[in-house]
Order: C-alpha cells, then sequence, then structure tokens
C-alpha cells in the first residue's frame, strides 16, 4: 500500500486565538488531484494554507508520510517536506530590487520609479533550483507560462493575468510534489482559461499534484476528485465524475436592501451634472518601444455604461489609469474628465473624489493590518493608508459595510 503524501485526522487547527477547522479529516494520495469548492468564506483558502503548513495544529493528526520520504535523502540536512510544496495564493508580494523599498500603486505607470522594480527575468532567476535535476528549468516555464517576450518586463508592469502567469512559473522552478492553487483561473482571459486544462495536465506530467481552490462551475479536467466546504468545514468528499454542482441560485430578494442601496447611491443635491464624464481625442501611451495605447479616441456620457473587454495586457488597466489620475502619461493629452480639460490646474483629488475604482492589482497595495471598515474610510482620501474619517464618514462606511452584509466583518483585519 502506497503512503499518503498528506492525511490530516480529527484535526484543529488554529491561528492565534482563532479556531480555524475544528474536527479536520482529509488525505490525499497519489495519483490524485484535488478541487475544493464552496461558497465564498467557506474555507477554501484557509484549508490550502493548512495543507501548506502555515498554521498551527493542536490536536489530532498531521501527517506527511510521502513528502517527508521524499524529501529524506535529500544533501541537504535541514530539507523538510515543505520545500515539495509550493502554494500560489490569491495575492502577489512583490518587493523592490533592494528588498527594502515598498511598492505603490502609481508606481507602475512611471518610469523611472519602475526602474526599482526587478525585473521577470530576475525574480525568476533569485534561486536556485530545489531539485538536483529540475524537470521545471527557468527554460522550460518561460515557454510553457509564455513569459518570452516579457522577460525584461518591470513586474509592477504586468497585468494580473501576467502576474498570474509569473506566480505559477516560480512556483514550478520549486519543482514541488505538491502544488496548492488558490483561484487560479481568477483573472485570467479566455484564451489562458482555455490553456489552463493543458497546462495542468503538463504539471501532474512531471509528477506534482495538484489541490487548487475553484468555483464549482470551474473544475479542470485533470481534477479526480472534489471537496465541498461550508462554514469551515468539509461537508462533501466526492470522486469528480460523481460530482454534479448545484445551479447558481439568484440571492432571495429580501437580501438585498434596495431602498438603502438606492439611498446610498443616490448623488447629492450639491454634486453639478455633467455633460461628459470622460473624453479622449487621439490618445497614446508608450513605453519605450512598447505601444500599450495607440491613437485612441472614446466618450462616455452620463447614464451610460461601458465595459473593456480584451485579452490580459491589452490595455484595459492603462485605459483606466488615464482616468483615475495614477498615469503621469495623462498630462499633455487630450484627456476632458468630467466636463474639465486634463492639464488646466487640477489635482490628483479632485479626479479621484468622483471615481470609485476597484482593481485585482489594487487589492495588493493596501496595508494588511487595516480593518476591513478602514479599508472602506480610505474611499474617503487620496491615499491607501488609515483615513481620518469623520463621524458621518465612519457611519457612511458602516451603512455600505450593511448593505453588503459585511458588517460582521467591520474590525477584521484585511490580511
Amino acid at each position: 500500500m502506497s503512503l499518503p503524501l498528506l492525511a490530516f485526522e480529527h484535526c484543529t487547527v488554529r491561528h492565534l486565538n482563532r479556531v480555524l477547522f475544528a474536527d479536520l479529516s482529509f488525505r490525499l494520495e497519489p495519483g490524485q488531484h484535488w478541487a475544493l469548492v464552496g461558497p465564498s468564506g467557506a474555507g477554501k483558502s484557509t484549508l490550502l494554507a493548512t495543507l501548506a503548513g502555515r498554521y498551527v495544529v493542536t490536536g489530532g493528526s498531521a501527517t506527511y508520510p510521502l513528502l517527508a520520504a521524499l524529501g529524506s535523502d535529500a544533501a541537504d540536512p535541514f530539507f523538510s517536506w515543505r520545500k515539495r510544496v509550493a502554494l500560489v495564493g490569491p495575492q502577489a508580494t512583490f518587493r523592490a530590487s533592494d528588498h527594502h523599498g515598498q511598492l505603490y500603486y502609481q508606481q507602475r505607470y512611471n518610469a523611472a520609479a519602475a526602474e526599482e522594480v526587478p525585473t521577470v527575468r530576475e525574480y525568476l532567476g533569485a534561486g536556485p533550483p530545489l531539485a538536483a535535476t529540475p524537470f521545471w528549468t527557468y527554460e522550460r516555464v518561460v515557454d510553457v507560462l509564455r513569459l518570452g517576450s516579457l522577460q525584461d518586463e518591470r513586474l509592477i508592469k504586468l497585468s494580473n493575468g501576467e502576474t498570474k502567469r509569473l506566480r505559477l512559473a516560480a512556483a514550478l522552478l520549486r519543482n514541488p510534489r505538491l502544488l496548492l492553487l488558490d483561484a487560479p483561473l481568477s483573472g485570467l482571459d479566455a484564451a489562458t482559461r482555455a490553456w489552463f486544462d493543458t497546462f495542468l495536465a503538463q504539471v501532474a506530467g512531471s509528477g506534482s499534484t495538484v489541490v487548487l481552490a475553484t468555483a464549482a462551475s470551474e473544475v479542470p479536467a485533470l481534477i479526480t476528485h472534489v471537496a465541498v466546504l461550508a462554514n469551515q468545514r468539509i461537508v462533501q468528499v466526492v470522486p469528480r465524475a460523481q460530482f454534479a454542482p448545484a445551479p447558481p441560485r439568484a440571492a432571495p430578494p429580501a437580501l438585498l436592501d434596495v431602498p438603502e442601496l438606492q439611498a446610498l447611491s443616490t448623488p447629492r443635491p450639491d454634486q453639478p451634472a455633467y455633460q461628459t464624464l470622460v473624453r479622449l481625442r487621439g490618445v497614446s501611451v508608450r513605453y519605450g518601444e512598447k505601444v500599450v495605447l495607440d491613437n485612441l479616441t472614446w466618450e462616455v456620457k452620463p447614464g451610460e455604461r461601458w465595459a473593456l473587454t480584451g485579452p490580459n495586457g491589452a490595455g484595459k488597466s492603462t485605459l483606466l489609469s488615464l482616468l483615475n489620475g495614477d498615469n503621469p502619461q495623462a498630462y499633455g493629452k487630450d484627456i476632458t474628465l468630467f466636463d474639465r480639460r486634463r492639464g488646466t490646474g487640477e489635482s490628483i483629488w479632485d479626479i479621484k473624489r468622483h471615481i470609485g475604482y476597484v482593481s485585482p492589482e489594487l487589492l495588493h497595495y493596501f496595508p494588511g493590518q487595516l480593518s476591513c471598515q478602514q479599508v472602506v474610510e480610505t474611499g474617503f482620501a487620496d491615499k491607501l493608508v488609515r483615513a481620518a474619517a469623520t463621524p458621518a464618514q465612519r457611519a457612511l462606511a458602516t451603512r455600505w459595510l450593511r448593505v453588503l452584509h459585511l458588517e460582521a466583518h467591520a474590525d477584521q483585519p484585511l490580511q
């Protein structure tokens, strides 16, 4: 009988003073590949981190028989099973080249400041391989993850999808026996999603076992078993062939306080009525030889709703950065925002105060120690720091948390 990669039996898992899992049992055998599914907050990400050894097991039995055996013959006397595991979480943690400087969101659009950030080549070549004869070499991960044209690109300039591929490449360079992926399809364009099944087959072919957290409707073809989570518990374990995801259901109308949402969204009486929200005429953006936007003309009127579509790296985020006051190349361009031509004496805050902005990349730069309440309150300021909110602003932030069913998490740290 073969050894399991890992075996958790009736475990209690804790982090500081919180119990993350009670009576957790999970067993991973060679040849299996698992998908963790369940609603938001069910514990999928926490389970991946637990399997990676990030949290303390205070009760029950947690062992890694096969992973420990694979490392027992390594020349490194400090080798542990953890070096056979790679976890790719939802957020990137890049640092400046000197390893001390903190990155900031607008840095990606500032050519001089971006030079402080490592390139893709430097990031992937930062450490020696953990295997003596690695299957995943630098050349192979660059080819398989389609990073060839990005090797000299600064990390901070990568799109969300390109960053995902880079982090997968970095994980594979560890030549892990167990690869843990948290929401790997999030932020990927249609072409990359179609490619993902082929990629996972290559990973499995290299000898790695895959466990990933994903939506029930997006279980990759490689998966052999599915674990369904709810409220920090595994409530169902089934072979992939027997898994039938429940059809999506619309939230009951009673869960949404429509009058409160309308009240929060209604413009204040003192807000002016604009004729043109956005107008760009012949706008181009380039970084060195790379043209990101080429002679773009576009106009947005009040009441319109636009969707910007295109593959990863097409320039969608760069276009939004021109509107949000984050990109210095907006100066000198024919751009009008809220009936006012850019470069006519307005401050960045004059622009940002009219715009709500959310993006996967922006999330990486929020200080993790901020509470959820404080994160919402940064909407009243022009920086991603704890804002000196007035009582009225705090009350307004609380109303938004309540209408989005997040009030119970108000004091919880973002990370």
